[in-house]
């Protein structure tokens, strides 16, 4: 597979941006479609980076922007929506979510109380369903319900450039040396998160590259391969970590096994970094309480 990571045009209408998230690079992609000078960007990422994307989006002569598709309601792809709505002063901007997402995005106390970051209501946002076509001057893009991380998850398909944007739907794949699974709560769906990976599998005849939130592009994709691994990894890594947590309750204990089992090369999280893995690992069994696998 051919990783793409860089800030870039990486098609004839995509690009990719890197959010900055915690002030880290490769850990958060904004994109940015584009066609005969109508501009979508997907996820608006957190407020603390807005001002910075606004300054990318000039250097990429892609300013301003007219939509912004939020791929779920997490708050890590929607804070800065009104910073950015803002900082375009004199554009109306149409903000599209998930029609499930609706609610999340008006009243997001739920959100901001279990993510302990404030998020302000997002009103006025198109609904969209499974099937709807948005059109970009003529560059049409299909919506897909990916549920399961999220019970309000999208991905956008681009059948032109044969690409797909699945937001945090599939696994969050940092590098080559770096996965991490999607059970985080609080409202994880395993059986909707399985149904959305055949999704995807049925999708690969279509398919040429798959863009990531967390992080990057992915091309060249033996997709049942891909899917089939995928599938493999999220049962072992639930499975292991229900274990660990029965043998002991220590986050360090179950986050060191996690780097040594599934990302013992990560450049990103090394033995020597690994405080940054507790916070994820953190997550996952709090998930996994979430599904009543540990108590």
């Amino acid at each position: 597979m051919l990783f793409l990571n860089s800030e870039r045009r990486f098609n004839d209408n995509s690009y990719l941006i890197d959010d900055m998230i915690f002030r880290l690079p490769g850990q958060l992609s904004i994109y940015v479609i584009e066609n005969n000078g109508l501009r979508m960007m997907i996820d608006a990422g957190v407020e603390l980076s807005a001002r910075k994307i606004i300054k990318k989006l000039k250097n990429f002569d892609l300013f301003p922007i007219h939509k912004i598709l939020l791929t779920h309601s997490h708050f890590d792809h929607v804070q800065a929506v009104g910073k950015l709505k803002k900082l375009m002063k004199g554009i109306d901007v149409e903000v599209l979510a998930s029609e499930k997402a609706i609610s999340n995005l008006k009243n997001p106390e739920k959100m901001n109380q279990y993510f302990g970051y404030n998020v302000d209501p997002i009103s006025n946002v198109t609904p969209l369903h499974e099937g709807d076509i948005i059109d970009l001057k003529g560059l049409q893009l299909e919506i897909f319900n990916f549920f399961g991380h999220t019970q309000d998850s999208i991905a956008v398909f681009d059948k032109k450039n044969r690409n797909i944007f699945v937001g945090d739907a599939i696994i969050d794949k940092l590098d080559h040396d770096t996965m991490m699974p999607e059970f985080v709560p609080p409202d994880f769906n395993e059986s909707q998160y399985l149904k959305t990976l055949e999704k995807l599998g049925n999708m690969k005849d279509d398919l040429n590259s798959i863009s990531f939130a967390h992080f990057g592009v992915w091309k060249d994709i033996d997709f049942k391969k891909f899917i089939d691994k995928v599938r493999e990894f999220h049962f072992d890594v639930k499975n292991s970590i229900i274990q660990w947590y029965n043998e002991t309750h220590s986050l360090e204990y179950i986050t060191s096994m996690y780097h040594d089992k599934f990302i013992p090369n990560s450049a990103i999280f090394t033995k020597e970094n690994i405080h940054g893995l507790e916070f994820e690992i953190e997550w996952f069994i709090n998930g996994l309480k979430f599904m009543g696998e540990i108590s």
